[in-house]
């Protein structure tokens, strides 16, 4: 399971990410529209990093398994 932290930016906007993806960082308007952009976003680095043979977060070790 990976992580998101969220919090209430002092102009009312908030912010959500995902600390084991650095960079994985969304604003929203609610704290809803946050979480569903840092999913997303967390979504396709996960992605760029299988195409590109990077390493996954350990937090996702054994989500994929050679049947």
């Amino acid at each position: 399971m990976l992580k998101i932290e969220a919090e209430r930016e002092d102009d009312g906007r908030w912010i959500a990410e995902v600390p084991s993806l650095p960079g994985v960082m969304t604003y929203g308007a609610t704290e809803a529209e946050a979480h569903a952009k840092v999913k997303a976003l967390a979504l396709r680095v996960i992605a760029d990093r299988l195409e590109n043979g990077e390493p996954l977060p350990h937090e996702m070790a054994g989500v994929f398994e050679a049947a």
